[in-house]
Formats: structure tokens, sequence, C-alpha cells
């Protein structure tokens, strides 16, 4: 039987948990996030004889970029072409998205040593953009911070892009307006961070101004709103040109996962 590929229903999550069960040691966020990405449209399964063995999803972000997620496929189907099957889908997606003025630019992020993805996104033309550091630290003491918002994009001490989770939003005012609709905006001692609510994606942190004295004053509310989530550690994207931070961060308690050898987030873009 041919694989069929369609829009994901709600009696779609039991294969979804399975998969998420299966991939990264059980720590996927693919089941956490299934009804957001359900009721966000463009989240597509791949089914083979009844059973769903895939996913994938397209989020619009601002500045009309269609943001590439969530593709996996079930451990017993890999190495078989599915992946490759999934993604030309979503090329196909993203480009009738470009011809109705939806968006302009396909992007995703992935960890540097996802070889098989990576290779099959340079085969299509798309470019690496920005690299970041991905870095974690256990919680500390905790003291709750404040609720607040972005007032201006020049609180944000980045370049080009934002971190939100594991997805990375172009530093524009459209972006601006995103982040006060959907993040979750915390300010402590005067300094500002940023998460994502678990329902969307993985809750890396983002804080605003970026110094070893501004992240070390928002350690107690950022290991605050963590433990509030659930979640056991604070993890940060540290945009490659800010390498400078690395050993300060060290000295704060943060590591890599590969000991700061090099960015292991990689951002990928191809214009339609």
């Amino acid at each position: 039987m041919e694989p069929l590929i369609r829009e994901a229903k709600p009696e779609d999550k039991p294969f979804i948990g399975e998969i998420a069960r299966l991939t990264w040691e059980g720590e996927d966020y693919l089941a956490r996030v299934f009804e957001t990405w359900l009721k966000g449209g463009n989240f597509y399964v791949l089914e083979l004889e009844g059973k769903v063995i895939g996913t994938a999803k397209l989020t619009i972000l601002p500045d009309k970029v269609g943001w590439l997620e969530g593709l996996r496929v079930h451990p017993n189907y890999q190495k078989r072409g599915f992946g490759r099957i999934l993604h030309n889908f979503m090329l196909h997606k993203g480009k009738e998205l470009a011809e109705k003025g939806a968006i302009d630019a396909l992007e995703f992020s992935t960890y540097f040593l996802n070889k098989e993805s990576i290779a099959m996104a340079k085969k299509d033309g798309f470019k690496v953009v920005e690299r970041f550091y991905y870095l974690q630290k256990p919680l500390g003491e905790k003291i709750e911070p404040k609720r607040t918002k972005i007032e201006s994009l020049s609180e944000l001490e980045y370049s080009d892009y934002i971190p939100y989770g594991w997805k990375f939003l172009h530093k524009c005012k459209e972006s601006l307006e995103w982040l006060n609709k959907k993040a979750e905006i915390r300010e402590y001692s005067g300094v500002k961070f940023s998460y994502v609510p678990m329902h969307e994606n993985e809750p890396t942190f983002t804080p605003f101004r970026l110094s070893a004295e501004s992240i070390e004053t928002l350690l107690p509310a950022m290991s605050f709103e963590a433990s509030k989530i659930g979640y056991d550690s604070i993890d940060i994207m540290l945009p490659e040109e800010r390498r400078d931070l690395i050993e300060p961060l060290k000295e704060l308690g943060f590591k890599n996962w590969t000991n700061f050898k090099e960015p292991d987030v990689l951002v990928f873009r191809k214009m339609l």
C-alpha cells in the first residue's frame, strides 16, 4: 500500500504519542503540542496501512516565514525514504503558500549532528543563516518575577533572530507583537526575559539583555518559572556571535551538549 499524507486529526494523538515516546529518549515535545498544532493548521501525518508513522508541521511566523518543524518518522520505519517523502511534501506546501503571498521563505532549526536532515536540506537549497549554543543549568534559588510585556525591539539584544524555543523569529515589529501575544514575558530586578508556553514548544528562556550580569540576576526568576511548569533546568539559546559569554556562563553553572566546541543549533533558510 502506498503511503498517504493527510491533515492530522484528533484521533491521531495515540500514534503521535507513540512516536514521541520513541524519539529523543522519550523527551520529544510532539505529544504535548499536539492540540496546539492541530488548531494552528498545516499539521500533517504520513499514514501507512492505517497507521500514522510520520508527522510534519508548517507554522507561519512573522515576516512571512514558513517555519518547518515536527518532522518525525517512527523508528520502525526509518531509513526507508519516508522522511524524504514528508520533506518533499512540505516543500510543495511551502511553494503553494508562497504563491498565495502568505510566505516568502521556509526556515527551520535542527541539532548540528542531525546529518540526514541537514544533507537533505542543503540538497534542496537551504542555507545556514544563524547558529546558536544550547545551554542548560540546573535550577537554583527560586524567586517569583512579575508579568510584563515588550515595549520595544531595542530591549532584545539579539541581532537578526530572537530565540523562541526551537523556533527563531526575525527581529522585526511583527515579531514584537507576536511575542507579546504568545510568549510568557517576565521581569525581575529590572531585567526582562521570556519563555515558550509548554503547549507550544520546548520552554527555553530568552534573557533580553545578553550579559553575564543580567543572566545571573535572572537565575532565581527563571528557576521559579521553570519549576512552575515542571521543568528541571534553565535552557538558553546563545547566539554564536556572543561566544564571549561562554566562559562567564560556564562559571554560573551552564553546560553545553558538546562542551562548547561549536554552535550546536543551526537555523536554515530557503527563499521561495
